[in-house]
């Protein structure tokens, strides 16, 4: 592969596009690079509309590893970047249609099994990078809109690796060649990507989903991982899976389910191991919950956003395996925080400072948070050796980020005096979602303002839910004319309550997002209407109009838990039909 790459004229240095779901090419590609000294760069479009143009162009990408069904976006008139390409080679194979028209840009298609032929009748000797060469440049979210390429460099992958190997050694249960991982999350992620570098390390095996989320739990049976690791919203599904069958449940053995998980919590809260804390209930009752995720899983790993203690709960007792969460970033090469096996003073938070990391607390003086203060919080700063070089061809935004030496996550933390840390809050106006989305709200507010009927528009979130709500001032003139052309009459206060009006703008919501190419989980799901302006005299606003989030978020909780679990009812009946 290296050597075919060699015969492209694709000099060490450059950079090498892989764009495609999950699978064993992703990963023969991306070594490739590694043993050639040229620079992976993930492609994926779950960026937002133009994000792979955009990034081929800005990393100055040269060839692309691509999935076969992803040719025809690359091909495509909107992927005015396509042009600098020398060569796209396919997973398998391209249609004859599309090898024409790569040619006609002056751009090469190569199947799978062609492209290591040129390399067989070329060999050429590797050329192995040094330790401040770049491995990767991953782009993730930025707040215009635009990704930032975050460059990884190949110290601080091989760091990353021998921090795991510290970590693990002091726990009985040791890694073995007989575990298996199943990766699901894009490769084109840090967390997934870390995973796989430290399972190759090992020896162990690795398992690729077949390409539907919908159907992981025939993966899970089929592979029989030992490994899992995922995001808030994969385990809330596992959580809701497990609650339906117990459910469906005759109302005895539903009461010895009940009675055996509480004895066992209890035991693991006194201080007792899963394995230890009673067997017998894992034997009556617990085995078949093991039995639906494969029956081997030693480990489950939650990443990307926080995940309820309810679940986190649940799940470390009834899987029958070892549950932790962790915290970290694109920047910091995955987990920076990592919590303790069977250490149940842990649940709810995101753990202690992971091997060869410094964790720190940053006073931000006009949200409240102070970290001498009682409970200690602030934004949450990183030091440590597995840490990102700075941001490709943006020296501004990595000064911004790096400030003698510790990266400004952006995120509000909470230490404990044992310094065991939880994520509380979002210094910038960007936050996840359950299912780990990024999603950048001031953008999102822009867009969604253009409709005629909204005057203003505030979109809310957190990482325990899946959607998007937000809260609008219909425009008053627009508004009653709406009303008066749709035989309502009334005060322009009592229009504002109509479910006719909120269907309204929802569609027109909708609209804007399809018009604008937003992503799924960045359409608006459910709104509240409020005909008075955010104003200052309720605290809402800045003297300079900008939107206090904390307080609007105060001034509305009833109203949006209101729409949330409105959008809970929906979807538990949708899922009964």
């Amino acid at each position: 592969m290296c050597s075919a790459l060699q015969q492209l004229g694709v000099p060490p240095g450059s950079r090498v596009g892989i764009y495609g779901s999950n699978c064993p090419q992703w990963i023969v590609a991306m070594q490739a690079c590694n043993g050639y000294s040229l620079i992976c760069v993930p492609l994926y479009d779950t960026l937002g509309a133009g994000a792979v143009d955009y990034i081929i162009d800005h990393a100055e990408i040269d060839v692309v590893f691509i999935q076969d069904k992803k040719i025809k976006e690359i091909l495509s008139p909107n992927c005015k970047s396509a042009k600098r390409l020398k060569a796209l080679v396919a997973f398998t194979l391209a249609t004859r249609e599309q090898i024409k028209e790569a040619d006609e840009i002056g751009m090469k298609v190569y199947s799978w099994n062609d492209f290591l032929k040129v390399g067989k009748v070329n060999p050429s000797q590797p050329c192995p990078p040094k330790e401040n060469d770049i491995c990767t440049i991953m782009y993730t979210s930025g707040t215009s809109g635009k990704p930032k390429g975050v460059i990884l460099t190949h110290e601080s992958h091989a760091l990353y690796v021998k921090g795991v190997n510290l970590f693990m050694d002091q726990f009985d249960d040791k890694m073995t060649t007989d575990d298996v991982f199943l990766s699901f999350l894009p490769l084109a992620h840090i967390l997934d990507r870390m995973i796989e570098e430290y399972f190759f390390h090992k020896g162990a095996s690795i398992g690729y989903y077949h390409g539907d989320l919908n159907a992981l739990r025939d993966d899970i049976q089929e592979l029989k991982p030992t490994l899992l690791v995922g995001v808030p919203r994969v385990y809330e599904r596992i959580y809701e899976g497990i609650l339906k069958a117990i459910a469906e449940l005759r109302p005895l053995r539903r009461v010895i389910f009940n009675v055996l998980y509480n004895r066992k919590l209890a035991s693991m809260k006194s201080g007792y191991s899963h394995k230890t804390a009673s067997p017998f209930a894992d034997m009556l009752a617990f085995r078949k919950v093991k039995a639906r995720l494969g029956g081997r899983l030693r480990l489950l790993i939650s990443g990307g956003a926080p995940l309820s203690t309810e679940i986190e709960e649940f799940l470390r007792v009834t899987t029958c395996a070892y549950f932790i969460q962790g915290y970290g970033l694109t920047e910091t090469l995955g987990p920076s925080t990592v919590c303790y096996i069977d250490d149940m003073a842990l649940v709810g938070s995101v753990g202690v400072p992971a091997t060869y990391t410094e964790i720190r607390l940053e006073e931000v003086p006009e949200m409240g948070y102070d970290p001498l203060g009682v409970p200690s919080r602030g934004e949450i700063c990183i030091r440590g050796k597995s840490l990102f070089a700075g941001y490709y061809k943006n020296p501004e935004l990595t000064n911004e980020a790096i400030v003698d030496g510790w990266f400004h996550t952006g995120d509000i933390g909470e230490m404990s005096p044992d310094g065991i840390l939880k994520v509380i809050d979002r210094k910038k106006n960007i936050f996840k979602l359950s299912q780990g989305e990024y999603v950048a709200v001031e953008y999102l507010e822009k867009v969604y303002g253009f409709p005629p009927l909204v005057e203003d528009i505030w979109v809310y979130g957190d990482s325990f839910r899946s959607n998007l709500v937000a809260v609008v001032n219909p425009h008053e003139e627009n508004t009653m004319k709406w009303a008066e052309s749709n035989g309502y009459k009334g005060s322009f206060s009592e229009i504002c309550k109509l479910e006719g009006l909120k269907e309204y703008i929802l569609k027109e919501l909708a609209a804007v997002a399809q018009k604008n190419k937003l992503r799924g989980f960045e359409y608006i799901k459910g709104i509240v209407l409020d005909h008075i302006p955010f104003d200052i005299e309720r605290d809402l606003v800045t003297a300079t109009m900008k939107k206090r989030r904390n307080n609007m978020l105060k001034y509305y909780q009833s109203e949006i838990d209101t729409v949330y679990k409105k959008l809970e009812t929906q979807k538990n009946a949708a899922k009964a039909k």
